[in-house]
């Protein structure tokens, strides 16, 4: 699944106008949803990576964004620097993304998301009852953001160009692991993994990568994260935030290089501006929900499929066409 070049360079244009002119007529508040907004960009593509293009089904992805979360604010408090709780989120979920592949190598599909799903429910268990560590139900507060090369990245506009920043450059290393033989071999293992092994693909080696890669993605969003909102708690990374993960995911368009960017709009930007708009702030819970149910009937593929569907009715109008004109010169010349 991928979009046509014309689609790709016009979604990149758009959003790269957009996300370096927005912050500009924004009020503090616009400026971090926004934040939230990249932070959750970062999280899905790594969730996009394991789910859309390596074709495996993972319920436990908000356990690695915790994880990241409370590595940086454990090491903070500990009187570490965020320069060095960073990279360590990162190592710890990518050693934990790989244990989390295993069961990949022997269950697939429903299978592999119970067990996914329940390594989260056990993450969360131990965010929530090991007090001496993760604070549990109290959370950990006062999360400070860093200084980069002497430069406070306090101010929420400082902090969001910083993590504009990350997401450009973590987007860039996601589009040349895509384009890599890596990425081929990824795509090769979603679509049909035994013609994949038998064209010489480690089945073994790139599930346990598509694992550990995406939770990398999701501890560096964590790690971001605990900066942004310099709290955090249990109930921000239990099961329902998995779900919501996947779930942008799939309404972005799984295996869309830009599905991550319309997935988290759709899930963080669009409930705040319903919840604001008059009439609507009251029910827009149930119009959110409403709406995604909407379009997982309507686009099962997701949002960034509907060029594609366009693309493929003009395509099947145009072979009935020339089907009814060949059947017609065949009539004729009878």
């Amino acid at each position: 699944m991928k979009l046509s070049g014309k689609v790709s360079l016009a979604l990149a244009a758009l959003s790269a106008v957009f996300v370096l002119a927005a912050p500009q007529f924004l009020k503090n508040y616009g400026i971090y949803l926004l934040t939230y907004w990249l932070v959750f960009i970062i999280a899905t593509m790594g969730l996009n990576l394991t789910i859309g293009y390596a074709g495996q089904k993972s319920l436990g992805h908000a356990a690695f964004f915790g994880i990241g979360a409370y590595t940086v604010a454990i090491l903070m408090k500990a009187g570490f620097s965020f320069w060095l709780g960073l990279p360590a989120a990162a190592l710890i979920c990518f050693i934990t993304g790989l244990i989390l592949g295993f069961p990949a190598l022997r269950v697939q599909a429903i299978y592999l998301a119970f067990a996914t799903l329940g390594f989260n429910t056990a993450i969360w268990l131990v965010m929530r009852n090991e007090e001496w560590l993760t604070g549990g139900t109290f959370g950990i507060n006062n999360i400070a953001r860093p200084s980069l090369l002497g430069y406070s990245l306090e101010g929420n506009l400082a902090y969001y160009y910083f993590v504009l920043a990350v997401t450009l450059v973590l987007a860039g290393l996601l589009w040349g692991l895509l384009r890599s033989p890596w990425g081929k071999a990824f795509t090769a293992l979603r679509d049909n993994p035994i013609r994949a092994e038998s064209l010489g693909v480690n089945i073994r080696n790139y599930t346990l990568l598509s694992f550990a890669i995406g939770a990398v993605y999701a501890g560096i969003a964590g790690a971001l994260f605990a900066s942004l909102v310099q709290f955090i708690e249990p109930g921000s990374f239990n099961v329902a935030a998995s779900i919501m993960l996947y779930l942008m995911v799939v309404v972005g368009g799984a295996g869309y290089f830009f599905g991550p960017v319309i997935g988290a709009a759709v899930g963080v930007v669009l409930p705040e501006w319903l919840r604001d708009v008059p009439g609507v702030s009251n029910w827009y819970l149930p119009m959110f929900g409403a709406a995604v149910v909407f379009l997982m009937v309507w686009l099962p593929d997701g949002l960034l499929s509907i060029p594609d569907r366009i693309r493929d009715r003009r395509a099947a109008r145009a072979a009935s066409a020339a089907r009814a004109a060949a059947a017609s010169k065949v009539g004729a010349s009878s």
